[in-house]
This record gives structure tokens, C-alpha cells and sequence, in this order.
């Protein structure tokens, strides 16, 4: 989603009489400086007005925060678990050249925890999946897998300790096969992966299994990120890092997956997501973080988060009219 937004009288450059059309995904910039903000939704006008009444407007809403028929399934008793992290950041710290895009950031995922990650676009959430994975470097702070820093690991190698990450854009081969693909996420096994393993895994996501001797390449977005995360959970990880698994999937998709994620819950399996439907996220999610300009500002249980007004502040930001 794109908000263009126009700057006016108050603002330096509209002082000097210039018109200025500003695209951004800080969301407190734009709503503290525009005059006129239009919203573009998957390349549709979507709506548009002044920074106050686009930031209440239930379509907005539903599109920046999630809106779909489809309800995520939370779980049936709240979950009790063992207080001894699997994984925990702290003071994280990441960036792109002189540019901050985490700080200070502490997190804690504990054992058959599922945990949701939230924030507007470019509020670092993705950086700080990629920092911990060991494919973003350098970094300040500290990140432990069960008790152990992985600051001198290589990404590879904290992979093989059990911190697996499906990426953004799902990244899977197109010209292999989808079981090549899935043997792939096993690579760093010492044991041998079986067929009846594989028919387990595949088991969850009927649309793929059928075609496993198929190319990847022909799959739809939504299988393709169904193949993803079975690429993932071969691997047998000690936690699953899930980036943006809903991202320009069909609402249907997005529906399989998510059930597919409340099972994966439901069995234990450790899980921290970053995903744009917040309100999704939230349903199937044990407990939220919401990062803001690379900062966590809210922490909580996942039904509390839900209703929290300052969700939608820290996706949409603040009008200068409030």
C-alpha cells in the first residue's frame, strides 16, 4: 500500500510555494506533515482526505491492519509454558549504513510460544528477523539461541542450531522440483530424511502434495509459500522464523495458511511471525510486540494488543490534528 501525500502551508518547502507530492512509509511523518493524503491499496485508489479522516476510515483500516473473512483460530486454553527462552534478543541494534533501523530492541520467544511481530512498513520488523538469522551484519546487542550467543556464528551455521527463517518473497527454486526444494531446508541434518518424513510435512498442505515431482516455479503464490514453510520444518527447527507469510497472498490462501499455522501452535512448535495483517497475526499469535521507527513500543498478551488503540496509531501513525 502507497499513501501519496501532499505538503502545504506550514511546512518549509510549502512556505516557498512549491507543491510537494511525498510517498513514505513512515506513517507518522506523513500524517504529522500532509494536508491531503490519497491511499493506493494494490495499485486502486482506495481512499483519500485529510491525515485525520484517512486514518479513521474503516477500508484504511481493514486493509493496513488486515481485514479479511477468514478468522484465525486461537487457542482453545491461554498457553502456560516454560519461562526459559528459546530464543532472546537484547539490545538489538541493526542498520544500513548511517541509517538506524532497530534500536535498543529486546524480545523474548519461549518454548511452543507462537509470538507476532507488528508495525508499519519500514518499522524494522524485517531487519530484525534477518539480524537475528545472522544474515544481517554487523549488529549491536546480543541474540541467544537456547542460552547460547550466536554473535560469532555465520547464518548457516545458526540455521544448523535450529533457528530457521522463511524469508519475505518465500525464495524458493523455481526450476527444482518441490521435494528438491523441501530436501534442501534438510541440508544441514545429520540424519538421513525419509519418505514417510517428507509425506508428514507435505501431509499439512494438501495443494503441494500431489505435485512433488513438479517445478516450483509453476506453483501460485500461496503454494509456493506453503512449500516454504514445509522447507522450513524439515529442517526440524528449535524455532521457525516466519517473515511476511501472507504477503499478496488471495484471501482464501491466507485462510489455508493461517490454519495451517494454528496447528503448527497447537503441536508445540515454536514460532515467531512478522506479518502486515496485524489483526490475523494477533488472532493466532500467544503474545505481540509492536516495533515503531525501529523501537518496540508496545508488549503484551496477543488478545490485549488486539484491542489496543495503539495498534492502529503505530501503523497509521498521528494526524497534526490530534
Amino acid at each position: 500500500m502507497n499513501f501519496a501525500a501532499v505538503s502545504g502551508s506550514g511546512k518549509d518547502i510549502a512556505q516557498l510555494g512549491m507543491t510537494v507530492i511525498l510517498v513514505e512509509h513512515d506513517m507518522s511523518l506523513v500524517m504529522g506533515i500532509s494536508d491531503h493524503i490519497v491511499v493506493l491499496d494494490a495499485g486502486e485508489p482506495l481512499t483519500q482526505g485529510a491525515p485525520a479522516a484517512v486514518r479513521d476510515d474503516p477500508a484504511v483500516l481493514r486493509a493496513y491492519l488486515g481485514g479479511t473473512e477468514y478468522e484465525g483460530r486461537p487457542r482453545e486454553t491461554a498457553w502456560h509454558g516454560e519461562k526459559l527462552a528459546v530464543l532472546t534478543a537484547h539490545d538489538l541494534e541493526a542498520g544500513y549504513g548511517a541509517a538506524p533501523a532497530l534500536e535498543k530492541v529486546h524480545v523474548d520467544v519461549y518454548p511452543g510460544e507462537m509470538v507476532a511481530v507488528l508495525g508499519a512498513n519500514g518499522a524494522g520488523k524485517s531487519t530484525m528477523l534477518r539480524a537475528m538469522s545472522g544474515l544481517h551484519r554487523p549488529v549491536k546487542g546480543s541474540v541467544l539461541l537456547n542460552d547460547v550467543e550466536t554473535a560469532r556464528r555465520s547464518a548457516h551455521q545458526i540455521a544448523a542450531a535450529g533457528m530457521v527463517l522463511v524469508p519475505e518473497g518465500r525464495q524458493v527454486f523455481p526450476e527444482m522440483t518441490l521435494r528438491d526444494n523441501i530436501l534442501l531446508g534438510a541440508w544441514t541434518r545429520k540424519e538421513p530424511v525419509s519418505d514417510a518424513e517428507i509425506e508428514a510435512i507435505t501431509k499439512r498442505f494438501p495443494r503441494i502434495r500431489d505435485r512433488m515431482d513438479s517445478k516450483a516455479g509453476v506453483l501460485s503464490g500461496g503454494e509456493q509459500q506453503m512449500l516454504a514453510i514445509a522447507r522450513g520444518m524439515i529442517a526440524k527447527p528449535k524455532i521457525l522464523l516466519l517473515d511476511e507469510p501472507s504477503l499478496g497472498l488471495a484471501p482464501t490462501m491466507i485462510g489455508e495458511l493461517y490454519d495451517v499455522l494454528a496447528d503448527l501452535r497447537d503441536e508445540g512448535v515454536t514460532v515467531l511471525i512478522v506479518d502486515q495483517m496485524a489483526n490475523l497475526a494477533l488472532t493466532v499469535a500467544d503474545r505481540g510486540y509492536v516495533l515503531e521507527s525501529g523501537r518496540i513500543a508496545h508488549a503484551g498478551p496477543a488478545d490485549e494488543l488486539k484491542n489496543d488503540p495503539s495498534i492502529e496509531r503505530a501503523y497509521l501513525g498521528h494526524s497534526g490534528e490530534d
